[in-house]
C-alpha cells in the first residue's frame, strides 16, 4: 500500500501538470496577429519634384535627396487578437506610418512587420470610391473588389445602408456627396464586411455628435461579438478611451509608452 506520503507527492505531480497545461492553454489562446520587430521606415527629402522623379531610375544616387527622415525608428510591438489599441502622438509621430506598413500601403525599410488576419483599413474614408457611381452601386463594386461574392454583398448592403443614414442618396451619384455623407458610406462598408484586423484613423470625428457615438457603439459590438483586432490612431484621448484598452505612444517614430490606455492616456497628455 502506498503511504499518505507517496500519495501527497503523486497529487502534487498531478497538480503541477495540470496548472502547466493552463498555463499553456492561455498562451496559445493570446494569439499574436501583429508584430513589429524593430521596424525602420525612412523618407528621402528631396530638392525638387524634379530630383525626386529622376531618383526613381538611380535610387543609389544620394546627391539629389536634402537628407532622410525616419517616420518609425527600430519600433516593436505585439498586438493580440481581439485586443482594442490606440496609438497616441501628435502629428509626425509616426502613427500613421505604422498602421499603413500593417495595412500594406507601405512597406519598412528595415525590420520585419508580420500580419495575421484580413485588414480593413480606415486610413482615408472617401478613397476608393468612384463619384460616377450610385453609392449603391460604390458598395457592390468595392465587395466585389475584396473577393466578396454576390450573396455576402446582398446580405450585408441593406445593413451598410442603413447604418449610413443616407436616405434616397445612396442611390445618386457619389459626386453629389458631401464629405461627410461619403466618409458615412466609407465607415460603414468597412466595419460590415467581416474584419479580422480594422484600422480606423481619425475617422470617428466625422459627422455629428448622434452619429460619432453610433460609430463608437459599432465598433464596441465588433471587439465583444466578433473578436476583431481594432487599432484606432487619434488626438482625441477621450474617444480613445471610449472602447481601447490599451495604448501605445510614439513621438517621431518611436515607442515612448506602451501601456493599459488610462495610463498611456496621462503619460501623453503630461509627456508630449
Amino acid at each position: 500500500m502506498p503511504s499518505d506520503k507517496n500519495e501527497k507527492s503523486v497529487r502534487e505531480i498531478l497538480m503541477a501538470r495540470r496548472l502547466a497545461r493552463a498555463k499553456g492553454d492561455a498562451v496559445k489562446k493570446k494569439e499574436v496577429v501583429i508584430h513589429f520587430d524593430r521596424v525602420t521606415k525612412t523618407y528621402h527629402l528631396y530638392k525638387d519634384d524634379k530630383s525626386r522623379f529622376l531618383s526613381l531610375f538611380n535610387p543609389k544616387d544620394e546627391s539629389r535627396y536634402l537628407g532622410r527622415i525616419n517616420a518609425n525608428n527600430r519600433l516593436s510591438f505585439k498586438i493580440y487578437k481581439g485586443e482594442a489599441v490606440a496609438f497616441l502622438g501628435q502629428n509626425g509621430a509616426g502613427k500613421t506610418t505604422a498602421l499603413k506598413m500593417i495595412a500594406g500601403v507601405t512597406h519598412p525599410s528595415s525590420g520585419m512587420v508580420h500580419v495575421n488576419g484580413r485588414v480593413s483599413a480606415l486610413l482615408e474614408l472617401k478613397a476608393g470610391f468612384d463619384g460616377r457611381l450610385t453609392g449603391r452601386e460604390n458598395i457592390r463594386l468595392r465587395g466585389q473588389a475584396l473577393g466578396m461574392t454576390r450573396a455576402q454583398i446582398k446580405k450585408l448592403e441593406p445593413r451598410m445602408i442603413e447604418f449610413a443614414e443616407l436616405g434616397v442618396y445612396i442611390d445618386q451619384p457619389m459626386r453629389t456627396y458631401s464629405s461627410g455623407m461619403k466618409a458615412r458610406l466609407g465607415f460603414s462598408f468597412a466595419v460590415f464586411i467581416e474584419p479580422e484586423i480594422l484600422i480606423i484613423d481619425e475617422t470617428l470625428s466625422v459627422g455629428d455628435k448622434k452619429f460619432r457615438k453610433k460609430c463608437i457603439r459599432r465598433m464596441r459590438e465588433i471587439i465583444r461579438r466578433e473578436n476583431v483586432t481594432v487599432l484606432f490612431v487619434s488626438h482625441s484621448s477621450s474617444i480613445a478611451k471610449e472602447f481601447c484598452t490599451r495604448g501605445i505612444v510614439l513621438d517621431y517614430g518611436i515607442k515612448l509608452f506602451d501601456g493599459p490606455i488610462s495610463e498611456a492616456i496621462t503619460y501623453y497628455e503630461k509627456t508630449i
